[in-house]
């Protein structure tokens, strides 16, 4: 748990990918800061667990579908009477050299990654522009921006959540709404199987993966109404890997 003070009450926040990991430290961070909490995740059983251990909303969805995803939004406001942050973390892998990837390998990971963060985005901004106020924090990866082998689906749907962000900035800015983006190097499921002696070549110069509870006071400034002079970044919280 970060040590920084923030006080979301009165605010609603939806976390995808909430079930476990960033989106899980993050959903309980901004619980603990007195926010009310929508976590979203595919996994029903693990995000009711979650949801009712934090004291928050759970709602299983699948980011990829524009029904589930209105669905969410709707449900949160029917909850809670609004919504003010949106943070995109739902995230899947289905790595393999770019010859052997499938269609099916391609198409899931962008739908998940690019297509869940714009549908999410899409569902908030009206509700967010009718009351002048928004925070959108997208999860993006330094592979986005470098590449990695076995990775091509990932790495083109974490570049292209980067070029949406810096598009929605634009848009959106007039509205009183941010839209960001975190690079994060976290021990997630997702590194889980990297060998413990090849952690420090891939994990930048502090040499470690972060705990999921290190990425959250990066997110919660984000979502701060402190950060409103700030839209458009792409913050790396890795360790200083993208030096």
């Amino acid at each position: 748990m970060g040590n920084l003070s923030f006080d979301f009450t009165g605010r609603t926040a939806i976390v995808t990918g909430a079930a476990r990991g960033i989106g899980l430290a993050l959903s309980q961070r901004f619980r603990t800061a007195g926010a009310d909490v929508v976590m979203v995740d595919f996994d029903a059983d693990e995000l009711d667990a979650a949801a009712t251990r934090l004291g928050a909303i759970g709602i299983a969805a699948d980011v990829s579908t524009t029904e589930d995803v209105e669905r969410v939004v709707a449900g949160a406001i029917e909850k809670t009477g609004r919504v003010d942050i949106l943070v995109n973390n739902a995230g899947i892998l289905r790595d393999r050299v770019l010859w052997k990837l499938t269609d099916d390998d391609w198409e899931q990971v962008m739908a998940v990654h690019t297509g869940g963060t714009f549908r999410f985005t899409r569902a908030c901004v009206p509700h967010f522009r009718k009351q002048e106020y928004g925070r959108i924090i997208n999860v993006t990866s330094y592979t986005g921006l470098r590449g990695n082998r076995g990775q091509a689906n990932y790495a083109t749907a974490k570049a292209g959540i980067i070029g949406f962000t810096k598009t929605a900035a634009k848009e959106l800015a007039a509205f009183g709404i941010t839209t960001n983006a975190i690079s994060p190097n976290a021990a997630t499921r997702m590194t889980a199987s990297i060998p413990e002696e090849k952690i420090a070549e891939v994990s930048g110069p502090i040499a470690r993966f972060a705990d999921p509870t290190e990425i959250t006071d990066a997110v919660c400034f984000l979502a701060s109404e402190e950060a409103g002079y700030i839209t458009g970044v792409v913050l790396p919280v890795d360790g200083g890997l993208s030096i």
